[in-house]
């Protein structure tokens, strides 16, 4: 009986097959060790991660693999299981990029904060700029909004008054390329190097920060297919709600009236006029986006390839605003020999940004009284005295006359060799190029609108071309002695670039649809310039790792630049860094609360050459005077040379500590830092005795900046399971002062309705704002005469009160004072993932707090001083029978100068954003199966779903000067989309 029952159970056994792959980045695992739970039974999965074992129908396998969860499946009639594995850990053994080579995220010594293609790609964005924000600390992201444009990058603040933007190195290239020119889907990872001690291996160009960006590669295995296809709506929101023109028309008639003017006849009755037109309606409306990119990859032992090509499409919220983008991408690695490797690395882009001569301000102020077309059909107009209709010309009509385009063409990429000489040794040899072309134009055609005819017809024409060649050589030494673990890099690097443009504009056109160059009457500009510059570089570097519990990095960059002055032609960059692992000593308790814990220390001199190419040659202005009755051409100085201009250099510190607990499912990084800058350019006092210009005068390297922060970074897997959810946070506070300007004189900056609003001064942060402080409202004559002369003869009651800060009796210049701080003290975000049986959920959060923002929109649209629409604000404007109020009265030409810059403007800039919502749900893979399809995703997400903010603007995202003024609109997001894998 025994032996028959084992017969029977002998029979139900089947050949259990399947593939077992990381949840994480769906690389196949080899090694995994199978068993069938019970038995002595057991098999391990081979190098692509596919596995054969006996078991029988019903039985269980029991799947492990160091570093990953261990997981039970019960065998199925149809013999196949396949397996996806979680880390149980965060990945201390992930590569990052560092320049010029590669390191372990367990080895770093340095402040780096890594970006995957996951995060960069979970919301349909147009850009990988745009899908960086709040995805790193330390890393500062404004985007405007508009098609086509690049965002704004900072890292660790603001660290000059001049050019504070990071280098860019895509695929080890270093170059200014937009990252709208990159397509989102085509990245691997991106790297934010931040401290000294990681960027001093760019010398003179790492003082903002880098930012690597990483493009896909293939890998080895069967080649795959994968299709990406996204379409979304874009809608406006937070949009000002402007007067109608029945409000407008009373407003107008008060603002004449307490003038002492004559009020338009035609508004005794203001009601009669209803709503009238919507300006801002007529300019903004919904908009279509959509995305399709498809790649191609695969490869053998010897040989991997990966290409890609996309397509975008963005369609603006604003009239005839539009961005296209097609995209090219093509990576190949071939080991052709043992001792050889060669790769490249091809990039390429075309954009079209489309426009017309739009403007936000201009619609918002455009008088709800006139209509938008004549009843002739033609474009509407002022009609009348300007202090009733006033002098707007149509905003729509410009809109769709006025034409601008700008095509872009760009071609980045590298091929490199890699010899391996002999053990541990290898060289590197890469030659890269940076090609960017773009070609501009833009028409305006004649046309007899009111209030002021445009007479003729105008024509603009650029081309623009900037060509850069990298050569890279270097050597690196990996090898390990027993305990001592040495990686040393070395060798030198050469980069030059050629800029050259040409612009042209005529006018007058016989007929304006024959509108090129060729066919104007009148040449109005023929300009034309060619520029320059090199970096001569010899690198090194040198990593030192003892018992895999003590690390050292030395690095060191000399820099020989064209933009420097003779004088300081070479800059000499070091850094240094080490680490205690202190997880790894004998001492270091095996227990559960805490895992890993590693201390990090460094420090680091790096520098900024983006100092403009000729920063340190005269500049002589072409003239003419009559000798003899003839005109003679001659050079006339303008500004004075400075052949001692150098880099700006940046002093940094670091502390960190990265630590990983409960069992590995929580990472921490905490970073402090000290960034000083020194020597940084500022404007030069030249007395006029010189006989060089005191407006256009050289920089010289006399300032000093300080930014000092925090910076955290928590991942945790709050659940595993069958519900799986991760929560990271990242959070980023900062303090920004300037400390020298080489001179008691402030710089102000920004003038806005003719008020200067910012102000560059010692011992006050980057960008401060400046102006008077409000006293409240004037009630009563008394209380003017009793009161500083704000205006003489022109304040009355219901004016604003500025404070005599000074206590002489007058309010002037000398009143204003520091009003605002437009830097933000932290920026933070939160991102949840949550996944159950094929549904995925994505809930993005992203803010800042401690900042202000000078709302400059209200200068304008709460000014009441002029015939221009205003914001529903001013329903709540002084008039003697409503003085309970903050709003001053509505008085033509403010005599007063109510509107001056004020603390009236000031508005508390903080924020919390819910950027992104993703719903997504990855079919099943028995269904897929009958159609050959390997994986398919929908999902359906939507961007800038609600805001929680005080500021009463369109949107608190404003740019890096905490200005704003006729920004492009808030847009909202709605979109679908399908990936597939085949």
């Amino acid at each position: 009986m025994g032996l028959l029952f084992a017969s029977m159970a002998e029979s139900q056994q089947i050949n259990v097959t399947g593939q077992i792959t990381d949840r994480t980045n769906g690389d196949k695992i080899p090694g995994v060790s199978i068993s069938v739970k019970g038995t002595t039974l057991g098999t391990v999965s081979d190098i692509d991660g596919s596995y054969s074992i006996m078991a029988n129908t019903g039985d269980v396998l029991v799947f492990s693999f160091i570093g990953y969860e261990i997981l039970e499946a019960t065998v199925p009639s149809s013999g196949r299981v396949d397996i996806v594995l979680e880390s149980t850990i965060f990945n201390m053994e992930e590569v990052v990029v560092i320049g010029y080579g590669t390191m372990k995220k367990s080895d770093l010594t340095g402040a780096v904060s890594s970006v995957s293609s996951g995060d960069l790609t979970s919301a349909p964005v147009s850009s990988i700029g745009e899908a960086l924000q709040g995805r790193a600390s330390g890393l500062q992201v404004v985007n405007t909004g508009k098609p086509g444009d690049n965002v704004t990058m900072k890292i660790r603040g603001l660290g000059t008054i001049n050019d504070s933007n990071p280098l860019v190195v895509i695929d080890g290239v270093p170059t200014d390329l937009g990252l709208n020119a990159l397509n989102p889907n085509d990245i691997e990872t991106v790297d934010v190097l931040k401290d000294a001690s990681a960027t001093a291996i760019y010398g003179a160009r790492g003082a903002n920060g880098v930012v690597m960006i990483t493009t896909k590669r293939g890998t080895k295995g069967e080649s795959q297919i994968s299709f990406s296809s996204n379409f979304s709506v874009q809608e406006a929101i937070g949009m000002p709600t402007l007067l109608n023109a029945t409000q407008y028309a009373q407003l107008n008639n008060d603002m004449l009236q307490n003038a002492g003017m004559t009020t338009n006849p035609d508004w005794t009755d203001p009601t009669a006029l209803g709503k009238g037109t919507d300006w801002m309606g007529e300019l903004i409306d919904l908009a279509p986006m959509q995305n399709y990119s498809l790649s191609y990859s695969g490869g053998s032992d010897n040989s991997t390839y990966y290409v890609s090509g996309s397509v975008f499409d963005q369609e603006g919220l604003v009239r005839n605003t539009k961005f296209r983008r097609y995209t090219f991408q093509f990576n190949k690695d071939a080991q052709v020999k043992e001792w050889i490797k060669f790769s490249n690395q091809l990039t390429v882009s075309h954009d079209i940004k489309s426009q017309g001569d739009y403007d936000i301000m201009a619609t918002m102020r455009a008088l709800p009284t006139q209509s938008l077309y004549f009843d002739d059909g033609s474009w509407s107009g002022p009609e009348g005295p300007v202090e009733w209709v006033g002098g707007i010309r149509n905003p729509i009509g410009t809109t769709e006359k006025n034409t601008q385009e700008t095509k872009g063409y760009n071609v980045l990429g590298n091929i490199s060799a890699e010899i391996s000489l002999f053990k541990g040794l290898k060289f590197k040899t890469l030659g890269g190029i940076d090609f960017k072309s773009w070609y501009g134009s833009s028409f305006s055609p004649a046309y007899a609108w009111k209030p002021i005819a445009v007479e003729t017809s105008f024509k603009h024409q650029s081309a623009n071309k900037s060509l850069t060649y990298l050569w890279d050589n270097y050597f690196t030494y990996d090898q390990s002695f027993g305990n001592h673990t040495v990686n040393a890099m070395g060798g030198i690097s050469a980069q030059t670039n050629q800029f050259d443009f040409m612009s042209g504009s005529v006018n007058t056109f016989l007929r304006d649809e024959n509108n090129q160059l060729d066919n104007g009457l009148k040449i109005q500009s023929l300009n034309g310039n060619a520029s320059e510059w090199s970096l001569l570089s010899y690198i090194g570097r040198i990593n030192y790792t003892f018992a895999n519990k003590y690390l050292v990095t030395a690095t060191v960059r000399r820099d020989g630049s064209s933009r420097f002055g003779e004088n300081n032609k070479w800059g000499l960059f070091p850094s240094f860094s080490g680490a205690w692992r202190i997880s790894e000593e004998s001492w270091f308790p095996d227990f559960y609360l805490l895992n890993d814990l590693k201390a990090r220390v460094g420090y680091g001199v790096t520098g900024n050459q983006n100092i403009g190419n000729y920063e340190f040659a005269a500049i002589y202005d072409m003239g003419t005077y009559m000798f003899n009755g003839n005109p003679v051409s001659t050079l006339v100085a303008n500004r004075m040379p400075n052949p001692g201009i150098m880099w700006e250099e940046v002093e940094q510190m670091n502390v960190g500590v990265d630590l990983t607990m409960f069992n590995q499912r929580l990472m921490l990084s905490l970073d402090g830092y000290v960034k000083n800058t020194n020597n940084m350019l500022v404007p030069m006092a030249v007395p006029i005795s010189t006989g060089y210009s005191d407006h256009d005068v050289p920089n010289i390297n006399a300032g000093q900046m300080s930014n000092k922060g925090v910076e955290l970074s928590l991942t945790t897997h709050i659940l595993r399971g069958a519900f799986d959810w991760t929560t990271s946070v990242n959070t980023t506070l900062n303090k920004n002062e300037i400390v020298d300007l080489n001179s008691d004189s402030p710089m102000y900056q920004n003038s806005i309705e003719n008020s200067n609003i910012s102000i560059q001064s010692v011992n006050h942060p980057m960008n401060s704002f400046y102006g008077f402080v409000v006293d409240g409202i004037f009630q009563n004559p008394q209380e003017v005469s009793n009161s500083a002369v704000q205006i003489v003869g022109g304040t009355a009651p219901g004016d604003i009160r500025f404070k005599d800060l000074n206590n002489d009796g007058i309010i002037n210049d000398q009143d204003r004072t520091y009003i605002g701080n437009p830097n933000p003290s932290i920026i933070y975000s939160m991102n949840n993932r949550l996944a159950w049986k094929g549904f995925d959920l994505e809930i993005f959060l992203h803010g800042h707090a401690g900042n202000d923002i000078y709302n400059a929109n209200r200068m304008t649209l709460e000014g009441m001083k002029v015939s221009e629409n205003q914001s529903t604000a001013v329903l709540n404007r002084w008039t003697p029978g409503h003085t309970n109020t903050s709003m001053p009265r509505a008085i033509y030409d403010d005599p007063n100068k109510n509107t001056r810059a004020s603390n009236r403007y000031i508005e508390d800039g903080s924020y919390l954003r819910l950027k992104n919502v993703s719903l997504g749900y990855s079919i099943p893979k028995e269904l897929l199966n009958r159609f050959d399809i390997g994986e398919a995703r929908i999902y359906l997400s939507a961007q800038n779903l609600a805001t929680i903010t005080g500021y009463s603007g369109i949107d608190p995202e404003v740019g890096i000067n905490g200005i704003d003024y006729g920004a492009y609109p808030l847009t909202r997001t709605y979109s679908i989309g399908l990936n597939l894998n085949f």
